[in-house]
């Protein structure tokens, strides 16, 4: 017999209060608004001030969703997953300090580094906990600083990614319960790791001694990860709509990470799913990693797209590579 649903009851996001437009991104680096509006959608993106950590977005958005959650599941977790591709330290892992900033005590925390498929990875190691009795309430957050690992001088890294974070809490619930999560389909292909890197800093290659040459900034090949980014993501929300029991109906709501519009297209088109219902807002915040899917749904829930009874389906491509799906319909909460 299965364990207890892990079931959706909280939901917070927070983004810094500085936000870069294009026009002023202009100035910096040789790019226009019409150039990054023409390739990625993007028009502005949220950039921590210098004093501003991965924990101390995590701290906000955790906080605002446990506020959230509240009414619905009383206080406190009893575990905390952070999903990050800027922790504070390389070591140790962030969740802990975020946890204790919380006030949650010594509960479960760790981290989750799978990019920008980390916070359905987070999902889906908090279902876990649950299914197995281990917690009754998980605090998953996906929180960034990627401006951090920028380089100054890529005019292509500095358009499209920004900083922030967003958070739901899950309880131990019913399957056929409104914000249940459904069928997790989830997959990886480390055969093109170098496709989305930092190469410097870790043990394959450590920081140099001084006067050594180093690359510690983030690189991407946009395109092959273009079509990677829409294959991978097409694919596996097939896999779990099929197995979603909405009886052929399409979603009502598509929540991808928010990478760049032509792939937030691609994708509904190849789903056949009306544009229209594929949400976007990195027109506002850019992709912010593994903050993008908590971010999207707090800002399509404010926007009055994104309602309670909604069958919505979240899906995500990541270096490592990783990517995924899930379903969920969603419960009757106010992000905060």
């Amino acid at each position: 017999m299965s364990g207890p649903a892990a079931v959706v009851c909280g939901l917070g996001t927070w983004v810094p209060p500085y936000a870069l437009t294009n026009e002023e991104l202009s100035a910096l680096v040789d790019t226009s608004d019409a150039w990054i509006r023409s390739r990625t959608g993007i028009g502005r993106r949220h950039i921590a001030d210098a004093a501003t950590a991965t924990s101390d977005l995590a701290v906000e958005a955790g906080g605002r969703a446990l506020k959230s959650a509240r009414a619905h599941a009383g206080p406190g977790v009893d575990a905390v997953v952070v999903a990050t591709t800027t922790p504070d330290r390389p070591c140790p892992a962030t969740a802990p300090l975020v946890a204790a900033r919380l006030g949650l005590g010594t509960v479960a925390a760790f981290d989750v580094a799978a990019v920008c498929t980390g916070f359905l990875y987070g999902l889906a190691a908090g279902a876990g906990l649950i299914a197995a009795g281990t917690a009754g309430r998980v605090l998953v957050i996906g929180a960034e600083t990627f401006s951090r690992i920028l380089d100054p001088a890529d005019r292509a890294g500095r358009a499209i990614f920004g900083d922030g974070a967003g958070a739901v809490v899950l309880r131990a619930g019913e399957a056929a319960e409104p914000g249940a999560l459904g069928s997790f389909d989830l997959g990886s292909d480390g055969t093109g790791s170098d496709l989305i890197a930092v190469r410097t800093g870790g043990s394959r290659q450590p920081y140099p001694a001084a006067g050594q040459a180093a690359d510690p900034y983030f690189r991407m090949n946009g395109k092959a990860v273009f079509r990677g980014a829409v294959e991978r993501m097409t694919a596996s929300s097939r896999r779990v709509l099929a197995r979603t029991g909405w009886a052929g109906q399409r979603p009502d709501l598509v929540v991808a990470h928010q990478a760049n519009l032509r792939i937030l297209h691609a994708v509904a088109d190849r789903l056949g799913v009306a544009r229209a219902d594929c949400y976007v807002n990195l027109d506002r915040v850019g992709n912010t990693a593994a903050a993008s899917l908590p971010l999207a749904l707090g800002d399509a829930g404010r926007d009055g797209v994104l309602n309670a009874g909604h069958r919505v389906l979240l899906t995500a491509f990541g270096g490592g590579l990783t990517w995924g799906a899930c379903t969920v319909t969603w419960p009757d909460i106010e992000p905060a």
